[in-house]
């Protein structure tokens, strides 16, 4: 399945998920911010949150600094 990720094209391979995707990306270790079609979409669904064929995806991951 296709979907738009941080304005590119990528192809998901497995479950369609918020959560799988960010397995995928290896980013299941950092605190970040996802939003599917311009909603934020809270940690707490994001395993519930099915995605679909061409959605737009943004991920933001939080770095600290000072």
């Amino acid at each position: 399945m296709r979907i738009e990720l941080n304005g590119k094209d990528h192809e998901i391979a497995g479950e369609p998920t918020v959560s799988a995707l960010i397995t995928e990306l290896g980013l299941q270790n950092q605190a970040c911010a996802v939003e599917v079609n311009k909603k934020l979409v809270r940690k707490a669904e994001h395993a519930e949150h099915a995605l679909s064929e061409g959605d737009r995806v943004e991920i933001v991951t939080l770095v600290g600094g000072g």
